[in-house]
């Protein structure tokens, strides 16, 4: 059977720079017709012509030392955000903020992958260059938030689901043309809420069916099962909730048939409720994700970025460091948002002098991040600014 899964993977040359860019060579997934044995029924498996370059993209942003820097707020979010600073949200500005972020030098030494809102995809930074572009250059892959956010779900124990399925498949073809090569789908699950079974299944079929879509168009799918902090149950009842989710995800990641070699996980740790009076450690945060890792991930899966999900910059470096005190089968990595722009945001403040050191602050926690991916990271000489939790109760973006 695995010389039989071998030929179905089309070989798909090596695209340059330029073809990356602008995607002007479309190709189209096939179906091949395979007979198991003489007395078998004739299948179907899909067979998709990107089949090696989902492969390689996938690799690529799980690379050594490397994570996902998510800058793929909403405008409505990133208006939050510049708030906190005191500026409007007009596009000027979050041009001028998304600018000081890809542009900052060496990011890509630490960065192997960002998440862009479709602003900013199509989106120039204030030198007048293409921002995909820019992150090229810096040789970062340029991914894209493709969900539609979260709604209500009829039925369910005021749960929601994730919508964005509708037209997927046109505006995945787009980005990919746009120069994006991986996406991103985020839907939740709540613990104080149940989580039902209707929401749980619910959230699997949608990231599976995204993941076949995006993966027929060429761009890597990043699996975002998020288990939110809400709540103060203990960590033992995230592990057994995550247990539950991860199963059904990758059961219909299986059931329609995506390839997990060109995939991306993108979990919750596994931690206590941010109410619950019983803080982990990092060692007891590392321990329990890694045994539910080991449970429930195959090994094909070529990278686990986790997402902070409200943790401070510190926390989240410092769990993920004890992650990597040991060989993993998987690249166990960061996808950070908050955890990565906290104390820039802060420290530039919406002023054009303060670029230089805004970006240094970036950097400083790209760097301890890309040292914890490594099981090198020390903790020494960090801010009491990146020890701050960030914990939103029902955060939405």
């Amino acid at each position: 059977m695995a010389s039989a899964s071998a030929t179905l993977l089309k070989s798909s040359p090596i695209i340059d720079k330029s073809e990356w860019i602008k995607g002007q060579n479309l190709r189209h997934p096939s179906v091949c017709f395979v007979q198991c044995n003489p007395t078998s029924a004739a299948f179907t498996v899909r067979a998709s012509s990107y089949a090696d370059e989902l492969v390689k993209t996938a690799k690529t942003v799980a690379s050594p030392g490397r994570g996902i820097l998510a800058m793929d707020e909403s405008n409505a979010t990133c208006g939050k955000r510049l708030a906190s600073i005191g500026l409007e949200n007009t596009e000027a500005n979050r041009q001028a903020y998304r600018t000081l972020l890809v542009s900052a030098p060496g990011l890509g030494d630490y960065i192997s992958g960002a998440i862009l809102f479709e602003e900013t995809l199509y989106q120039s930074t204030i030198d007048g260059k293409k921002m995909v572009d820019v992150l090229v250059e810096q040789k970062i892959v340029p991914g894209i938030k493709v969900d539609k956010g979260l709604v209500p779900l009829p039925g369910s124990n005021n749960e929601s689901w994730c919508q964005g399925l509708d037209g997927l498949s046109s505006r995945t073809a787009a980005y990919y043309q746009q120069g994006a090569r991986f996406a991103k789908w985020r839907t939740v699950v709540s613990i104080p809420n149940g989580p039902s079974a209707l929401a749980v299944k619910e959230a699997a079929w949608g990231l599976a069916r995204y993941a076949a879509i995006s993966q027929d168009s060429g761009l890597v799918p990043i699996v975002e099962p998020e288990i939110l902090l809400d709540g103060d149950h203990g960590i033992d009842r995230t592990f057994e909730v995550a247990q539950k989710v991860w199963a059904e995800v990758f059961f219909y990641l299986a059931e329609n048939n995506v390839m997990f070699e060109g995939i991306l996980l993108k979990p919750s740790m596994v931690t206590p409720g941010a109410e619950c009076k019983d803080k982990a450690t990092p060692q007891q945060v590392a321990d329990y994700t890694l045994k539910l890792l080991h449970r429930r991930i195959p090994p094909a899966v070529p990278g686990i970025m986790f997402l902070s999900g409200g943790q401070s910059e510190v926390e989240a470096t410092l769990n993920l460091n004890a992650m990597n005190q040991s060989p993993n089968p998987w690249h166990v990595s960061f996808s950070y948002a908050r955890a990565l722009q906290n104390t820039c945001l802060k420290t530039w403040g919406g002023r054009p002098e303060n670029v230089k050191a805004a970006q240094d602050s970036l950097l400083v926690r790209a760097k301890a991040n890309s040292l914890a991916q490594l099981g090198k990271y020390t903790g020494e000489g960090e801010s009491e600014e990146a020890k701050k939790g960030m914990f939103v109760k029902g955060y939405v973006y």
